[in-house]
């Protein structure tokens, strides 16, 4: 009968062995509760968001498309809208964050809502025009002061455009009372320019790239009369829910950097991007200009905004700006 081969460690280099393996074990469990968890475990902060299907807000279109904002720890949910005048009033109720211009969160303080600027977008800028006042080629109005008494197309009487160019006609000597805002969707304003129903269009791209194309004319850019460069658009949210979530607007600012990225690294694949959510087609977004961008935003920013609503007759002498921004930083 065989006998069972013998180890050749004696009992006391085993249990020596034994013990150093149970300590590896302990520490390599210490040392993978230092490692990060599972993106899948990771637990992530949802945002509701209003947005804009065009070029202004393509930084945050692509961080979406490109999975920038999982990567952050968000999860985005977007709602698309035709304009940003309405969703001030939706903060804090129906969603988040929302895009706006300098008139309206300053007039949506002053009427009682709790707003906060929390990130920029876009400054207008003379190298990086968006915007622009359309005139027939063959119309009477060939400078600023023209536009006293005429009928000017507007997205909304109370838009950032509309307020600028009010602003553009009395810098020129021009009497802005006299000017009438009308209020048509972007889209349409180079037919009601040609039937002779308006004078002049507030026109924003790619809406100035077709009208140029199609030999309209255009006067300037009223916003560059308030400042240069100036505030044009940015995202707000609820200003009690943006002191609790700062780092929450740290994720977002740095996902729109990476879609920021994007644009200046390839050209092609942010255009796709525009293509997909604005429905645009691929040669119309080809020619659109990219805006300057800046996420970055300050409350003198704003002041220039509301020293100009004042100017207009808007209750905004006692606002406090620096209450009205508040950021990841």
């Amino acid at each position: 009968m065989k006998t069972a081969a013998r180890s050749r460690f004696s009992p006391a280099v085993l249990r020596r062995a034994t013990g150093f393996v149970a300590a590896l074990a302990v520490a390599a469990g210490a040392f993978a509760s230092f490692l990060p968890a599972p993106a899948a475990a990771q637990q992530k902060t949802t945002l509701r968001v209003a947005y804009i299907p065009v070029v202004t807000w393509l930084p945050m279109l692509i961080a979406q498309d490109k999975g920038f904002f999982a990567q952050h720890g968000l999860t985005v949910t977007l709602t698309k809208f035709p304009n940003i005048v309405n969703l001030p009033g939706t903060v804090g109720r129906q969603f988040d964050l929302v895009p706006t211009t300098p008139p309206d969160i300053l007039n949506g303080v002053a009427s009682g809502l709790n707003l906060a600027a929390v990130a920029g977008e876009t400054l207008e800028t003379s190298q990086n025009k968006s915007f622009l006042v359309m005139v027939r080629p063959d119309g009477s109005i060939k400078t600023v002061k023209d536009l006293a008494g005429k009928r000017i197309a507007s997205p909304s009487v109370g838009s950032v455009m509309h307020i600028a160019v009010l602003h553009w006609v009395k810098e020129a000597g021009g009497d802005p009372a006299t000017v009438t805002g009308i209020e048509v969707p972007f889209p349409n304003m180079m037919d009601q320019l040609k039937a002779g129903r308006v004078d002049a269009a507030e026109q924003l791209q790619p809406f100035v790239g077709q009208m140029l194309a199609k030999g309209y004319k255009p006067l300037g850019d009223p916003l560059l009369a308030i400042a240069d460069p100036v505030l044009f658009t940015f995202w707000i949210a609820d200003a009690n829910w943006a002191r609790a979530h700062r780092a929450v607007l740290k994720e977002w600012v740095a996902s729109l950097e990476q879609g920021r990225q994007v644009i200046k690294t390839d050209d092609k694949a942010a255009r796709a991007v525009l293509v997909k959510y604005s429905g645009l087609p691929a040669a119309v977004v080809a020619r659109i200009p990219m805006p300057h961008y800046n996420f970055k935003i300050n409350p003198a920013e704003l002041d220039v905004w509301r020293k100009v609503l004042v100017s207009q007759g808007h209750p905004l002498q006692h606002l406090d700006v620096d209450k009205m921004v508040v950021t990841a930083e």
